[in-house]
C-alpha cells in the first residue's frame, strides 16, 4: 500500500506496527554531522514482523525500478521518502524466534525478529536510518561492506558514541555502489551477535536492467549454542555450537527456494558464524557473481558446485533453472546439517550391546541401545524429546526420513510457476523411469584385490641405517 501526502510518499506493506511518539518524546542524536537535519525531525514508524514465514517481496513504489529480493523466513523493511532521502527505522530489541517447529529461542534482534529485516535500496540513494535501542545495554550498527563517511561506520567509541538504552541515533549516507552487504552491532559485539543481532542490506544497480535476475534469494548464516530445555544462547561458546542456522532457522524450519523453470536465479548469503561454510547445491553448476567486495566482472566469474564463505564474508551465485526437481542446498560440513548434537556422545559402531542392554533394563526398562550400526535409526524414530529442543536428524520426504537438520534446504524447480510465486509446490513428481530403484536380480561375487603385485613376489627394499656418533655431537 502507498500513502501520499504533500511532503512525502510512504511505502507500507501489510504489517503490524509499533507506534512511536514524536521527536519530543525520543532522544534524537546524529552519529555525525547530518545534512538536512531539519527534515529528520519526524521519525518514521517502525514496522515489526513476528511470523517466521517468508514474506512476499516488497516492490518499489518510487524511484528506479528493480526486482526485489526475498528473504528466507524473513521480510524486507518498508521505507518512506522524505524529500530526496529514503528513510528506515530499525529497533534493536529482545525478540522470540522460532528456530523450527517445537523450539523457540529468546534472542536479540531488530523489529521483532532475528535476523532483522532486509534493507533494500538503489545505488545512488541517500538513506537515513533511525536506530532506536530497546536493549538492556548500549549498541551501535555497523554497515558491513559499505563505503561511507567514517562517522557513520558504527564502531562504538571509535567512530561514534554508543547508543544508550532508550535513545535513538540517525545514520545518513549515500549508497555509492550496488552489491550485497550486511548490518550488525559493533558494540559488545561477541554478546550481541551471539544473541542474533544482524541483518541483510541489498543495494540494487541504478540501471534496472543491469545484472537483473528473475528470482533473488538472501539469507544469513548464523549459529547458536542452546541446551535442551533452555531458551537463551550461551554467548561465550566459540566453536562448539549445537544449532547451525540460516536466518536463525534450522531444518526443517527453513523455507524452500521456489523457482520457475528457466528462471535466472541469484542466491546471496553472508556468514556471521565463527567458522567457514562450504555451501553446496545439487543438480547444477553455477557462477560466483558477487563477493563482499562487489560484483565479479563476467570475464572473472568462476564455475562452482560449492562455494566457501569465510567468517564475515558474503557471496552470491547465479544459475539458470533448466533442470526441474527438488535439489538439496546445504553446508557441506556434515555436522552443520544436524540439530542439537551431543558432541560428547561416544561411538558404538560395531559394539555388541546385548549384554549391557539387559543389565541397564533392570533399572531402566525402556532403555534402547543406539549407534551400534550407525545413527540412521534416529531419523525414523519418534522419541520423546526434552522441552524446547529439536531432533538431531529429522525431516521427511516423499520416500521416507531425510535425516537432516541445521543448514539444509531445498531448491524446488517447477514448470509453469507464475512470476513471484514462492508458495511451496510440494514434492517433485519424477518422470517415470528416472528414480533410483532396487536391483532384484542375481548378484555375482565381486572381484577383490589380492594385495599381490605382478607374480606375487614381495618387493624387497634395502635400507641403510647410520647411527650418529654420540661422542662428537655438540650441544
Amino acid at each position: 500500500m502507498t500513502e501520499h501526502t504533500d511532503s512525502k510518499t510512504v511505502s507500507r506493506p501489510t504489517l503490524s506496527r509499533r507506534g512511536f511518539v514524536g521527536a519530543g518524546g525520543l532522544a534524537l542524536a546524529g552519529v555525525a554531522a547530518i545534512s538536512g537535519r531539519v527534515q529528520a525531525a519526524g521519525i518514521p514508524e517502525a514496522a515489526t514482523q513476528a511470523s517466521p514465514k517468508m514474506q512476499p517481496p516488497l516492490f518499489p513504489h518510487t524511484g528506479p525500478d528493480y526486482n526485489p529480493v526475498v528473504t528466507l523466513n524473513g521480510w524486507t523493511m518498508p521505507w518512506r521518502m522524505n524529500g530526496d532521502w529514503k528513510e528506515f527505522h530499525l529497533v534493536a530489541e529482545p525478540v522470540v524466534r522460532e528456530i523450527a517447529p517445537g523450539m523457540k529461542a529468546n534472542l536479540w534482534g531488530y523489529n521483532g525478529q532475528s535476523p532483522g529485516p532486509t534493507i533494500e535500496a538503489v545505488e545512488g540513494d541517500k538513506v537515513r536510518i533511525f536506530v532506536t535501542n530497546k536493549l538492556p545495554e548500549h549498541t551501535t550498527v555497523h554497515w558491513h561492506g559499505m563505503v561511507l563517511p567514517n562517522g557513520m561506520d558504527g564502531v562504538g567509541g571509535l567512530t561514534q558514541p554508543q547508543i544508550k538504552p532508550g535513545k535513538t541515533f540517525v545514520y545518513e549516507f549515500l549508497l555509492k555502489k550496488s552489491g550485497t552487504f550486511m548490518y550488525h552491532p559493533h558494540a559488545d559485539e561477541m554478546v550481541q551477535m551471539a544473541m542474533g543481532m544482524m541483518g541483510f542490506f541489498v543495494v540494487h544497480p541504478r540501471d534496472p536492467q543491469e545484472r537483473r535476475v528473475d528470482r533473488d534469494f538472501v539469507f544469513l548464516l548464523n549459529a547458536y549454542d542452546i541446551g535442551p530445555g533452555s531458551y537463551v544462547p550461551k554467548v561465550n561458546t566459540m566453536l562448539d555450537f549445537n544449532l547451525w542456522t540460516w536466518n536463525s532457522r534450522a531444518f526443517p524450519g527453513i523455507d524452500p527456494l521456489v523457482v520457475a523453470k528457466d528462471d535466472r536465479v541469484r542466491v546471496r548469503f553472508g556468514n556471521l558464524t565463527m567458522t567457514n561454510h562450504p555451501i553446496h547445491m545439487h543438480g547444477y553448476d553455477f557462477k560466483v557473481t558477487c563477493t563482499d567486495g562487489g560484483w565479479v566482472p563476467e570475464s572473472a566469474q568462476w564455475p562452482e558446485v560449492s562455494v566457501d564463505c569465510a567468517v564475515g564474508q558474503m557471496r552470491a551465485f547465479e544459475f539458470k533453472a533448466t533442470e526441474p526437481g527438488d535439489w538439496a542446498i546445504h553446508c557441506h560440513k556434515s555436522h552443520h546439517t544436524m540439530n542439537a548434537m551431543g558432541h560428547t556422545v561416544k561411538t558404538y559402531i560395531g559394539v555388541d550391546m546385548k549384554q549391557i542392554t539387559q543389565k541397564i533394563r533392570k533399572t531402566a526398562p525402556g532403555f534402547m541401545p543406539m549407534g551400534g550400526s550407525g545413527m540412521a535409526d534416529m531419523g525414523e524414530m519418534e522419541m520423546e524429546l526434552p522441552d524446547n529442543t529439536l531432533p538431531m536428524m529429522t525431516g521427511s520426504g516423499q520416500f521416507g526420513p531425510m535425516e537432516m537438520g541445521g543448514m539444509f534446504s531445498v531448491v524446488k524447480v517447477r514448470e509453469g510457476l507464475a512470476a513471484h510465486d514462492y508458495k511451496d509446490p510440494g514434492p517433485y513428481k519424477n518422470p517415470e523411469g528416472t528414480i533410483a530403484y532396487e536391483y532384484k536380480g542375481r548378484l555375482a561375487e565381486a572381484p577383490r584385490q589380492t594385495g599381490q603385485i605382478d607374480s606375487g613376489a614381495p618387493t624387497v627394499v634395502e635400507v641403510n641405517v647410520v647411527k650418529p656418533d654420540m661422542k662428537n655431537m655438540k650441544h
